[in-house]
This record gives C-alpha cells, sequence and structure tokens, in this order.
C-alpha cells in the first residue's frame, strides 16, 4: 500500500482493523497464509476496500479457507461462488483459488507446511530475495499471481518490506518484532 494507506486507514471503519493489527504482521498459521494470499487475487482489478467488505462473506463462501476444503471443491462448487452475490464472483479468480489450495497441498509434501516453504525461499543466490525473485516463483509454483498480488501478499504478511511508511506507528510496532 502507501504512506496514504497509513494516512486514511487508522480510524476507518473498514480499513482500520486490518492496517493496525494485520498487514505487515508476520504470519506462519496455514489459513491466514492462504486467506491472504486468496484475498489478493480476490482484489486484482478492485479495490482493496471491497474485498475487506466482502472478506466475510468470502471466509463463509471458501470454508474460511481451509486449504484440504477448497481444494477438494468440485463443479458444483464453483457453479456455487459463482451464483454467491455475497462475493467476487470471477471464474479466473475462483478457479486459480481452488488449483492454488491444491499446490499448498504439494508444499506440505515438500517442505511440511506452506509457511516453510516460503522460508526455504526466503534467500535467492545467497541473498535475501527481492520482489522480482518473488515473483518469478510464485508465477512458476502459482495461479494468478503477478507482480501486484505477489508483492502485496508478501507485504501482507512481513516477508517484504513496504507495508508501512516509517512514521507509521504501526512500522515501528512491526520494527520491533523479531524476524525469522
Amino acid at each position: 500500500m502507501s504512506r496514504a494507506y497509513c494516512d486514511m486507514a487508522p480510524g476507518h471503519p473498514v480499513h482500520g482493523a486490518y492496517h493496525d493489527t494485520e498487514y505487515g504482521f508476520p504470519a506462519t498459521d496455514e489459513r491466514v497464509l492462504f486467506e491472504r494470499l486468496c484475498l489478493e487475487i480476490m482484489q486484482a482489478g478492485l479495490s482493496w476496500e471491497i474485498v475487506l467488505k466482502k472478506r466475510k462473506s468470502l471466509n463463509a463462501a471458501f470454508d474460511r479457507f481451509k486449504v484440504d476444503k477448497v481444494a477438494a471443491y468440485a463443479a458444483s462448487d464453483v457453479r456455487r461462488l459463482l451464483a454467491d452475490e455475497g462475493i467476487i464472483r470471477n471464474r479466473l479468480k475462483i478457479a486459480a483459488i481452488i488449483h492454488n489450495a491444491g499446490v499448498v497441498q504439494g508444499l506440505r509434501a515438500s517442505h511440511g507446511k506452506f509457511a516453510l516453504w516460503l522460508d526455504a525461499h526466503r534467500t535467492h543466490n545467497g541473498k535475501p530475495r527481492g520482489k522480482a525473485d518473488w515473483v518469478k516463483l510464485f508465477k512458476k509454483t502459482f495461479k494468478f499471481t503477478g507482480g501486484e498480488i505477489t508483492g502485496e501478499f508478501l507485504m501482507s504478511i512481513g516477508i517484504l518490506p513496504g507495508a508501512h511508511w516509517e512514521g507509521c506507528g504501526i512500522y515501528k510496532k512491526l520494527r520491533d518484532i523479531p524476524r525469522r
């Protein structure tokens, strides 16, 4: 997001709690990581406020983003989701979320869990992985994960910097949280 987000979000009825308690905070729980990735996918081409307003409905529609449940979705679930007026009804985004749930299942098999896969890829050629390298990795691994989606996802979980500007009180709070 940007300095403008840090200026606008605190106290905002939709953005406030997300800005103050989630955005940029480290996350390792698989459900949280998967939800954040899915919300970023849903946001593509839309405002973040729309996604936050629909977050409760998205969680209900996608079984709280439980990876195994979403990975098992069939054609009937896709029809159900496309008919749900409470969510963002985009066939490509829905298909990507279902596909990506299967990818996360595979990451369990190869790395133990999604968070450990992320940790295993924090460096590239001996240096911290930059956004461009993360984007390449995500495009190779997941569907519907271009530069903005990947960058915002990684900022939202504290892997990439930039979630908050230095003058933001949350930036100062996050600075004191030990990083893995």
